[in-house]
């Protein structure tokens, strides 16, 4: 396949909200060194953190100047001399921290992300160490395999990184973004049962198609987090949280959550308003509190192989935009008119 020598791309420049997003119809095609390959992306997905970067609110490492995006699907164009991982022709998919291979993340992996300081998705080509990609699912389309590398890695770690899911448990799932659409589809997968919560009757009807058991709308009971645990056998609470909302929905998820469950600490949605929870609130609960920041490329090739043997397809939202209206992408997910995930298509 010939190469050009400039793609399309994006960069961000400043924190002046999605006016810092600047379209490049010339960005230079990187040449690659011996242990990288060249993609060429046909599509992307956004994730909440791609759109608070632009808005000076990302609490992890970012410079000026980068081309956004983590989540990536493509076909390798070509390879370095000493690439063993790769031919030209393979389908991948981007790795969120490009040095995370195993394990727990270090100082330098987790400065590795993906459209924070290393140049991210949102181009038509793209180079990429050998090791920051895996292979992409074969039973997936290009936009269902871009809804993976973050909120589907996520959602996995949150639910294997720490305990081990089993069947029986109970998760509750908060909302229907990426990461808690991912989270309901996996516990299904492995006969765990669902809560759910969300704001209407007509994402509740759409949920309970997906599998959850039971969907609590959060604006007709706030109190959701006793009502979760009226949910469970006996009473005793929840085993694992999917945590978005951050601040502003804690407190319900303690009220929710069994002695040593755990409440996986995945965004910060929710305003932070008066529900956050005292410290002796979080004592008084016995549980664990984990943050996590996506997960690693073995975790990545382990959930990819459970998608494929349980034909899990991801949920990817009925409106895609193209490259050129990446923009306009950012503000529709900014406006919450998203269900799932939001992908971008890449010529």
């Amino acid at each position: 396949m010939s190469v050009p020598k400039t793609t399309k791309a994006w960069t961000i420049h400043g924190q002046n909200d999605f006016d810092s997003l600047k379209f490049n119809s010339a960005f230079p095609v990187p040449e690659i060194s011996d242990y990288e390959v060249l993609v060429k992306f046909h599509a992307a997905s956004l994730n909440y953190r791609d759109l608070i970067i632009p808005k000076g609110k990302y609490p992890f490492a970012q410079r000026d100047g980068v081309v956004p995006g983590s989540d990536g699907a493509g076909e390798v164009v070509a390879v370095g001399k000493k690439v063993t991982r790769f031919k030209v022709g393979a389908k991948v998919l981007t790795l969120f921290n490009q040095n995370h291979y195993g394990g727990s993340l270090n100082s330098q992996s987790v400065k590795s992300g993906l459209g924070g300081v290393i140049d991210g998705t949102l181009r038509q080509y793209g180079a990429f160490n050998e090791n920051g990609l895996v292979d992409m699912p074969p039973s997936l389309t290009y936009l269902e395999g871009a809804t993976l590398t973050c909120a589907g890695l996520t959602a996995w770690n949150a639910l294997y990184g720490l305990k081990q899911l089993k069947p029986g448990d109970v998760i509750l799932t908060q909302g229907t973004g990426g990461v808690s659409i991912f989270a309901l589809q996996f516990a299904k997968a492995a006969g765990a049962t669902v809560i759910s919560t969300t704001s209407s009757a007509k994402k509740a009807a759409i949920l309970k198609k997906l599998g959850a058991d039971h969907v609590i709308n959060y604006k007709e009971t706030p109190n959701w987090g006793e009502k979760a645990r009226e949910l469970t056998p006996n009473g005793e609470g929840v085993d694992n949280i999917i945590e978005v909302g951050g601040p502003g929905t804690l407190r319900q998820s303690l009220k929710a959550i069994k002695i040593d469950g755990l409440i996986s600490i995945i965004g910060f949605l929710a305003s932070e308003g008066e529900e956050q929870p005292s410290f002796l609130e979080a004592l008084a609960h016995i549980c664990n509190v984990r943050g996590i920041l996506v997960g690693s490329r073995d975790q990545f090739e382990d959930m990819n192989r459970a998608i494929e043997a349980n034909k899990i397809q991801p949920v990817v939202d009925e409106k895609v935009f193209t490259l050129e209206q990446a923009k306009e992408a950012y503000q529709h997910m900014w406006d919450q008119k998203h269900f799932g995930k939001l992908a971008i298509k890449i010529d």
